[in-house]
């Protein structure tokens, strides 16, 4: 998005417009503040998680909220641009993908420096299909530099809902081109896109790299989401979608043992909140009283005893109750104790 900003301040542009699902209007809003230009955002009524909506407003964008889908938008803000009203910063526009494709570059560098390899595959969540472009040309471009071989250039592999998956079908059935789905819904709201316009630049990616496309249930996403933030990464139901599918791949047996895979996850957990709220623990309600919260943590849980045990050993050794005190000790016993569950 910065590339893009950049480019229409440079060639004196005062209005910037896009169709979005909250991803592209966040950034969009943010750079187009920064540089001072109107920024219009037009976004399908009621199919936006609030973080990306409020993003969007505290940038001052002018919000329009479409009685429609994202494709139905989208046709909006195009018809804008051929009025010459605005200018368009959908992935649509090639300067964005040049700015997309600084993904590929950081990937490979990292996982180069990392592991002395290239990654085998890539699994990014595919809604307008702009990442999956846009890394396609990375790599091609890469490989006409002499920077790596046809044979490093890892296998591009789409994720998407499968209520929103017209690029899975096309690759399934083998089509030249994406149908348009009128009709898409998934709790993944940031893939929530029927008629990915970057897909006649996507689908050869996909194929001349040995990639695939695979579509996950609302259900597979949300698994997923919450296996990340069991491992302390928070993502939106979108991002998660890479993650569901790599696991489906790997059940099917798509994806050998041996291959390195990086997944895409593109969207902070904050940019859907409500969506992390249904994923999550419930809150318990609790009187204002240290033994009812006791009661309360130790009801099905072996963990309060064991934290009390190893406490009460500790507070009668020499050499560390200045540590009870303060409360550290006591944070560090419980650490321990819970590795050796």
């Amino acid at each position: 998005m910065t590339v893009g900003v950049r480019v229409a301040k440079e060639v004196g542009v005062d209005r910037l417009a896009c169709a979005s699902t909250g991803n592209t209007s966040a950034a969009l809003a943010a750079y187009g503040s920064r540089g001072g230009m109107e920024t219009l955002v037009l976004l399908p009524a009621g199919k936006v998680a609030a973080g990306k909506i409020a993003q969007a407003a505290l940038h001052q964008a002018r919000i329009l909220e479409v009685d429609g889908n994202f494709d139905q938008c989208l046709d909006r803000v195009q018809d804008l641009a051929q009025r010459g009203e605005a200018y368009l910063l959908n992935s649509l526009n090639p300067f964005r993908l040049e700015g997309q494709k600084t993904i590929g570059l950081e990937i490979m560098e990292e996982h180069y420096a990392d592991y002395g390899e290239y990654p085998d595959r890539i699994v990014l969540p595919v809604g307008n299909a702009g990442n999956t472009a846009a890394l396609y040309k990375c790599f091609r471009e890469l490989v006409k530099s002499g920077a790596i071989t046809e044979d490093q250039v890892p296998k591009l592999t789409g994720a998407q809902a499968e209520g929103a998956a017209p690029m899975v079908e096309a690759i399934e059935e083998g089509l030249e081109a994406t149908r348009r789905w009128e009709d898409v819904e998934t709790r993944a709201t940031a893939i929530r896109i029927g008629n990915p316009v970057n897909a006649p630049k996507a689908l050869p990616g996909i194929r001349e790299t040995g990639g695939t496309a695979v579509a996950v249930s609302d259900e597979e996403i949300t698994e997923a989401q919450r296996a990340l933030a069991g491992e302390g990464v928070g993502v939106e139901p979108a991002s998660a979608a890479s993650v569901a599918a790599l696991r489906k791949l790997r059940d099917r047996g798509d994806v050998e043992d041996d291959e390195s895979v990086v997944c895409l996850t593109t969207g902070h957990l904050l940019k859907d909140p409500d969506a992390a709220a249904e994923a999550g623990n419930d809150p318990e309600p609790v009187p204002n009283d240290t033994d009812a919260i006791l009661e309360l943590i130790d009801e099905g849980s072996s963990v309060g005893d064991r934290v009390r045990r190893g406490a009460s050993k500790a507070a009668s050794s020499p050499s560390i109750p200045a540590l009870i005190a303060g409360g550290i000790g006591l944070a560090y016993l419980y650490r321990k104790l819970r590795k050796k569950k």
